[in-house]
């Protein structure tokens, strides 16, 4: 057996990196491509390595050197025309090597487990083409498998139709070919194809003319959980350093990119909230077919969209101002009030964060569970008064939850001492007898006009991607002032069309609440038999937990992430929490709820 890498492109999507060096001496968290790969490739007792080199090619012989001469048998051919072929002429100028072992093929830009090596060389079919189920974030040729993982047809980038990813699978890049396959199906094709069309073309282009002329000797081996990925730009490095950091790097480099872990497809995240049930397909139905127009089209400014948001939460257009997600709507509001703020401490750190510390005023419950009431607020603050109360209800991380007619007590109490009173209800959906307890209702409002009402729509409503937050007050002169803080365009097409049909769906979103709070029942029920787990009361769509020895939040995170692929939110930094042990577990499906809980039983 012997291995031919691909090491001759340019790489030019990867700018400065390549400027002076070839694709494959890009270093992912301190390493570079060709180290790792070769280093990966030193147990298999290969016969040979060839290299094809072009760019930069004397620089990469000089940089691996001899250092490997012990342990890798290293060949070199050049392709001096690197930049005015492709792959395929890189390939056909080591057709002789590849004709005469049993061959893995490799491209240089790949970083993957060495497990890949064991899984192709550990099955018995002699010429393999490792795939990879489609998923979004994958670019170039993808193939198409029947049920016994023959390729039926490689599928080249003209001709890719996303309404067809869901039979798609991407070539991973990594081949084993035969001998025999090379010399009597492999090279003649790819000589008659090189002839036929040019050097300007793919390799993949002559496996594509094999499997439709003939019963293809070349099969799929779909990989599984093996970690992959294919590094063309600054963005794949970006997300390929994640991928393979190692433990507490990874787990910091996750956190830092605040979301976006869509990227991360295989990746399971309970650390950002949304409902679980909601939007309908219906709905999303609806959005899908007016894509191309959204897209396509200005949104309307803020009259229209305040007049929508209105429509949608029953409130009048004059007393609400919607918001690109709701901390455009925090940093407005936070900046229209002075004096002294009031928190309670755990809580969500985003608006105190917008004040100087020593313009915070911070009451910290004593209980163990942190819970508290509006007697509790209202004892503290009458000794230690502010100018500007904020309370979360239901609360973050903690989920304590102050009944309706507790906040309204407590409205009426700020509004007598000329406090002015920020709920955030963001959560309030999730709530037993959540259709009663909002406080957007137009006559709430007006008995409490300095209070304002903060609303997430990312949260209940399950669409954090279309960034969407609303406030709303009686006291018009602070909403007009929050207007002509956000831009005039600071809603996009898609999130103005959701709240124009909203109300058509909302049968379907009380019935998606319903569900949720049925499976945050069930998963309660399942969490508290983790013996390392103290489950928190909540009334939100989260559990804040207690972090039991010999664990430490930290530890568990860390393992649940390395071990699993799933992301929790250590909550151990929080100020509030003085390094305790506590982790903030979301309320996802239940088929999501049961995989984190086999992971967590797995560590017991």
């Amino acid at each position: 057996m012997q291995a031919i890498i691909l090491a001759a492109g340019m790489g030019r999507r990867l700018g400065e990196l390549t400027r002076n060096n070839t694709k494959c001496m890009v270093r992912v968290n301190g390493v570079a491509l060709i180290d790792r790969l070769l280093n990966q490739l030193v147990p298999l007792n290969l016969r040979r390595v060839v290299i094809v080199v072009g760019y930069e090619g004397q620089k990469l012989r000089d940089y691996i050197g001899t250092r490997y001469d012990d342990r890798l048998h290293i060949e070199y051919v050049n392709n001096p025309v690197y930049d005015k072929t492709n792959n395929i002429y890189s390939l056909a100028l080591a057709k002789e090597q590849l004709q005469e072992d049993d061959t893995l093929l490799i491209e240089s830009d790949l970083i993957f487990d060495a497990a890949m090596f064991d899984l192709i060389l550990s099955n018995p079919c002699p010429n393999l083409a490792l795939v990879a189920k489609y998923q979004t974030w994958m670019d170039g040729t993808m193939v198409c498998i029947d049920d016994d993982n023959n390729i039926v047809n490689f599928v080249p980038k003209k001709a890719f139709n996303y309404q067809e990813t869901h039979r798609y699978y991407k070539t991973v890049n990594i081949y084993k070919f035969s001998r025999e396959f090379a010399r009597h199906k492999y090279v003649p094709f790819l000589e008659a194809y090189s002839k036929a069309l040019g050097n300007n073309e793919y390799y993949e282009q002559v496996l594509r003319v094999i499997t439709f002329l003939d019963k293809s000797e070349l099969k799929a081996l779909p990989i599984t959980t093996e970690k992959w990925y294919e590094i063309d730009d600054i963005q794949d490095l970006d997300i390929a350093t994640t991928l393979f950091a190692e433990d507490d790097e990874q787990l910091r480099l996750y956190m830092r990119r605040y979301g976006g872990y869509w990227r991360f497809p295989d990746m399971l995240d309970y650390c950002y909230l949304v409902n679980p049930y909601f939007p309908s397909e219906r709905m999303r139905d609806e959005m899908r077919a007016n894509f191309d127009t959204l897209l396509t089209e200005y949104p309307s400014g803020m009259y229209v969209n305040a007049l929508l948001a209105g429509k949608c939460w029953g409130i009048r257009q004059e007393y609400v101002v919607p918001g690109n997600g709701a901390a455009e709507l925090i940093k407005s509001i936070m900046e229209h009030t002075t004096g002294r703020l009031g928190v309670t401490c755990p809580t969500f750190e985003e608006y105190p964060n917008r004040r100087q510390p020593d313009s915070v005023e911070v009451f910290r419950p004593h209980g163990a569970d942190f819970a508290y009431t509006a007697d509790d607020l209202m004892a503290f603050f009458a000794e230690h008064p502010v100018d500007t109360l904020l309370i979360v209800n239901p609360d973050n991380p903690s989920g304590n939850f102050i009944p309706l007619s507790d906040v309204c007590r407590l409205a009426q109490w700020c509004a007598e001492r000329g406090v002015r009173l920020i709920v955030d209800e963001s959560f309030v959906d999730f709530s037993d007898g959540y259709a009663e307890n909002t406080l957007l209702r137009n006559d709430l409002l007006e008995a409490y006009p300095t209070m304002v009402v903060m609303k997430s729509i990312s949260k209940s409503y399950g669409v954090p991607g279309l960034r969407l937050g609303i406030m709303a007050s009686a006291d018009t002169d602070l909403i007009a002032k929050a207007k002509k803080d956000v831009a005039i365009w600071n809603i996009n097409s898609f999130a103005e069309f959701y709240m124009q049909i909203f109300n058509k769906y909302e049968a379907d979103y009380r019935i998606a609440c319903e569900k949720f709070l049925v499976e945050r029942r069930r998963f309660a029920a399942a969490l508290a038999l983790v013996p390392y787990l103290r489950l928190i009361p909540t009334q939100a769509n989260y559990f804040l937990c207690e972090v039991l020895p010999p664990f430490t939040s930290h530890g568990l995170v860390a393992t649940m992430l390395k071990r699993h692929n799933i992301l929790l939110k250590d909550c151990s930094g929080k100020r509030a929490f003085d390094g305790r042990n506590y982790v903030r577990i979301a309320i996802r499906n239940h088929h999501d709820n049961d995989r984190l809980l086999r992971a967590l039983l797995a560590e017991v």
